[in-house]
């Protein structure tokens, strides 16, 4: 399976807390900015934080494999030994997890390793990863 490298743009009302955290706790590499936004690199990924005035409004959830998942959210599937690294990088940096990371739908068609989190602007990310990259679409 070949996958190419997807562009996403995030709202933040706070660009400079937000950089701080992409760079420094999520470990991506900044590209090019401007006074309204910054690019990064999130594992191979264009992902742009682009300042928005806050607005205030509940985190809203749906039930998936018995955990309320954020939504909307945002993230990166990895390969399945970089998940498990980067998941014990963020528990160091006492990450507050919405969902801890374990294995969804376990034994089951899709079978991955989910987690999430938010970022300072109250953007909900997930990253995962299968161990068989074939299951990624599998009904």
């Amino acid at each position: 399976m070949n996958i190419q490298p997807f562009h996403v743009a995030i709202p933040v009302h706070n660009l400079e807390e937000c950089r701080t955290f992409y760079n420094d706790v999520l470990g991506c590499e900044e590209g090019r900015s401007s006074d309204l936004w910054v690019d990064f690199n999130l594992f191979g990924h264009q992902v742009v934080i682009h300042y928005k005035p806050k607005s205030e409004g509940e985190l809203h959830t749906n039930p998936v494999d018995g955990k309320n998942v954020p939504v909307p959210h945002y993230g990166v599937v990895l390969e399945w030994n970089t998940f498990h690294e980067f998941a014990e990088k963020l528990k160091a940096k006492n990450i507050n997890f919405v969902i801890e990371p374990y294995i969804r739908f376990e034994g089951q068609v899709g079978e991955q390793a989910t987690m999430f989190f938010l970022d300072p602007a109250g953007n909900a990310l997930e990253f995962k990863a299968f161990k068989d990259i074939g299951q990624l679409f599998a009904k």
